[in-house]
Order: structure tokens, then C-alpha cells, then sequence
């Protein structure tokens, strides 16, 4: 599965939010997403891609988040 893919199953399941509304473009704030969802969606991602974020910083787009998870 891609990592967008699975970035955007977890948004579903665990925020509601509507997968037609992630692409690479959206920021975290355009989807409702705030600091404490967003250690929750780190937390959801390190499990299901078997990865450790360390302390990512700059993440402000569904992209960043998915370039930063595939160099990892």
C-alpha cells in the first residue's frame, strides 16, 4: 500500500476525515488536523509502516509527511 494511502485510511478511521479531501497538497490545518491528532496520526504510522519517527519537524503537508515516512 502506498504511503499516502495509508496516511489517508488512518485520517479516515481515526478523524472522520474524507479521503477524497487528502491529497499531497493538503496542509494539516486545511484538514482539521491539530498537535494532539497529529502525535496520534505519528503514533498510527509508526506501527503500520514498522518505522520510528524520531522528532520530525516541517511536516506541514500530507506530502511532507509521506516523503519524510518513505526516507525512513
Amino acid at each position: 500500500m502506498a504511503t499516502i494511502d495509508t496516511i489517508t485510511n488512518i485520517l479516515q478511521e481515526n478523524l472522520d476525515i474524507d479521503p477524497s479531501t487528502v491529497t499531497a497538497e493538503s496542509t494539516f490545518d486545511s484538514l482539521g488536523i491539530d498537535s494532539l491528532d497529529m502525535v496520534e496520526l505519528i503514533c498510527d504510522l509508526e506501527e503500520a509502516c514498522e518505522v520510528d519517527f524520531g522528532e520530525p519537524e516541517g511536516l506541514n503537508t500530507v506530502g511532507d509527511l509521506v516523503a519524510y515516512v518513505d526516507s525512513l
